[in-house]
């Protein structure tokens, strides 16, 4: 076996080095230079030695210098999509490329309004491979005024008035716009970079528009992946967002989600991201969630919860951002106490094997613990701050809570019984440093476990994850109750609505979401190795047609 191997090494490095002097000695031959880069990069993806020979024979150097001096286009395109494989691939050549030249160099051709779309969609490939995971790569795409072209695309290379994904040249521009995004994300998350956040704030008002404008998964997906990580663990950021409408915005786009997705559980699907969008918005701004309850978010987070077409993790996003909207909130306590949502995360807590699930439904009970003894002691009593009321002057507080005060008992008195269940099994550890992190970043809002590249895992900001604060366990865990069947009588009162409404969707055929445009497009903004390598083949299926 070690023979094999060291076979195929050889037998690596002399391909690689036939096809050098190949490259060198076909300069008055563009169509084959494109094909001898084309395999250069097919050699790196298959061997994950290769790329660091190719650079140790200034094989990267030369195809860098390649892809600035060539007069052909198509000779641009292979050698950046080659710069971008190899580097994706070794960590090493990822440093060697970031220098500032080369920052500069692909500035100019997204600048150039002579460039095509295609060699400006490579370009953009290659600065995200530079700029993800790799802070040093976010600072270049900065000094060298990279991100401002980038910033600059986002607003010009896609009309709103004009989304017609059918027709090729927008779609071209489409996939150009989402590439654009995708790397925006990784200047700015893992590592958190303060500085590159700052510069693209200024994108939220142009952001707002397209999420008034436009209700497609291809938009909305890609928009909130950006607004999500660029204000990721940034109070100013955030307050910045909010002060132009981003957080109102958001809650209407979400009201409407919530409200299409009776009809279709793509819209269901969708509605998750944009919950996770509001969950990284207010979970360090703790004044703002009271703006989340004049769009009643909280009972439309809970009719969500109930949708039939959600997995596990989602239904997790979704309780997780429940807990920081009643963190705090007197309001939106009230809001999801009168719509049965404990009775709902007590359900969760009996029925779900997941630990993640679990842990954001203690998060809830705990958040909501005071006003369920308050409103079992006197409904009466019960009033909302002063600054609350304030800010939700146009809605009425003054609700009767009769109606509520047998329900609080019950709740309360379960959740105690919780308590004392499983008070002789489970350590008394503070919620803080039990629960997972709780923030938005590349690994929870992506949907992707990022690997750490080589020596650059020093690099990440150990600032992303946080807790919710000042949440003791209490003892309130999943496996506290098992007896189902105890849940009956208190499971009655939940809202009638979502009982139909679970009824209703078991005698209907569920739709298929059309993911057919999704199948064509890079607009994940994940930044994971297989989904580089997504990136880089349909780069290479393009360098292929265009023979």
């Amino acid at each position: 076996m070690e023979q094999e191997d060291t076979k195929k090494t050889q037998e690596m490095k002399t391909d690689l080095n036939l096809l050098l002097e190949c490259l060198k000695h076909q300069m008055d031959s563009p169509f084959s230079q494109k094909e001898t880069l084309v395999t250069i990069r097919s050699v790196c993806l298959h061997n994950s030695n290769a790329g660091a020979y190719f650079r140790e024979i200034g094989g990267l150097m030369f195809v860098k210098n390649l892809a600035k001096s060539s007069d052909h286009s198509m000779v641009k395109e292979a050698a950046l999509c080659t710069l971008g494989a190899v580097a994706e691939q070794n960590v090493y050549c990822q440093q060697t490329l970031c220098t500032p030249e080369l920052f500069e160099d692909l500035t100019q051709f997204l600048s150039n309004n002579e460039s095509n779309i295609n060699l400006k969609r490579t370009s953009v490939y290659v600065i995200l491979v530079l700029v993800s995971h790799n802070r040093t790569g976010q600072t270049l795409v900065r000094e060298t005024g990279c991100i401002k072209v980038l910033l600059q695309l986002f607003r010009t290379v896609l009309s709103q008035s004009e989304l017609n994904l059918s027709d090729k040249n927008v779609f071209q521009r489409y996939q150009l716009w989402s590439s654009v995004c995708s790397t925006l994300c990784a200047t700015v998350n893992n590592p958190r970079n303060d500085d590159n956040q700052a510069m693209c704030r200024s994108l939220f008002p142009h952001a707002n528009e397209w999420l008034i404008n436009c209700m497609h998964p291809e938009i909305i997906r890609p928009i909130c992946s950006f607004i999500g990580l660029t204000l990721s663990n940034n109070t100013y950021v955030q307050n910045y967002f909010i002060s132009v409408g981003g957080l109102d915005i958001l809650s209407q786009v979400l009201v409407k989600l919530e409200s299409d997705s009776h009809k279709t559980f793509s819209s269901a699907k969708l509605a998750v991201v944009v919950a996770k969008t509001v969950n990284a918005c207010i979970a360090d701004n703790p004044t703002f969630r009271v703006i989340l309850y004049k769009y009643h978010i909280v009972s439309k987070l809970l009719a969500l919860l109930l949708h039939e077409s959600l997995d596990s993790g989602e239904k997790s996003s979704i309780i997780l951002t429940l807990g920081h909207c009643t963190e705090d909130c007197v309001e939106n306590q009230y809001d999801l106490f009168k719509n049965n949502g404990l009775p709902l995360m007590i359900q969760a807590l009996t029925e779900s094997q997941n630990d993640e699930l679990n842990r954001a439904a203690t998060f809830v009970l705990h958040n909501c613990k005071k006003i369920s003894e308050k409103l079992s002691l006197n409904p009466e009593e019960y009033s909302f701050n002063k600054n609350g009321a304030e800010q939700c002057n146009n809605i009425n507080v003054k609700e009767n809570l009769q109606e509520y005060w047998k329900k609080a008992k019950e709740i309360l008195h379960r959740i105690k019984q919780f308590e004392r269940e499983d008070e002789g099994h489970i350590e008394r550890n503070n919620y803080k440093a039990s629960v997972s992190p709780v923030k938005l970043n590349t690994k929870k809002f992506l949907h992707a476990d990022n690997p750490d590249r080589g020596t650059q895992a020093e690099d990440v900001d150990k600032s992303q994850s946080s807790q919710p604060q000042n949440c003791k366990s209490h003892g309130v865990i999943a496996k506290a109750c098992t007896r189902v069947d105890q849940m009956h009588t208190l499971l009655k009162n939940a809202n009638p609505v979502s009982a139909c409404y679970r009824e209703s969707r078991k005698n209907k055929t569920l739709l298929k979401a059309n993911s057919s445009c999704n199948q064509n497009l890079n607009e994940k903004t994940t930044f994971e190795r297989d989904t580089f390598a997504s990136q880089s083949r349909s780069i290479y299926v393009m360098f292929r047609h265009n023979k």
